[in-house]
């Protein structure tokens, strides 16, 4: 079974998300979060998503209220990905924050695409 990592995201109102992650990558997801955080400021468009910030990284997460659930860490990206794709920016370079998520969107697809074949 291949270590896995736990970001915890934390929205603006409080709720908490957890996104499973592979360890070699939960590092890269607290990343790119912060980047995107530091540059949502500057997005002019109506329609920018809100984005939970990192609040936490660790090794072992036993949730204790059934209500939450663990996000695989592609899912997220792949939602995150599909959200920032939708954003129409005039003014700023926004390709270069989707080319981010996309990259870390393809190191986990390869890391999921090499665990399946074991």
């Amino acid at each position: 079974m291949p270590e896995m990592s736990y970001v915890i995201l934390q929205h603006e109102q409080g709720a908490l998300e957890f996104v499973e992650m592979p360890a070699s990558h939960a590092y890269q997801l607290s990343a790119l979060n912060l980047r995107l955080h530091k540059e949502l400021s500057k997005l002019t468009a109506d329609n920018v998503p809100k984005l939970p910030r990192a609040v936490a990284e660790c090794g072992r997460l036993e949730l204790l209220n059934e209500n939450d659930a663990l996000i695989g860490g592609l899912d997220y990206i792949n939602d995150l990905e599909r959200a920032f794709s939708a954003i129409r920016e005039g003014a700023y370079p926004l390709i270069s924050l989707l080319t981010e998520i996309r990259a870390l969107q393809a190191q986990l697809e390869q890391w999921y695409e090499e665990e399946d074949r074991f």
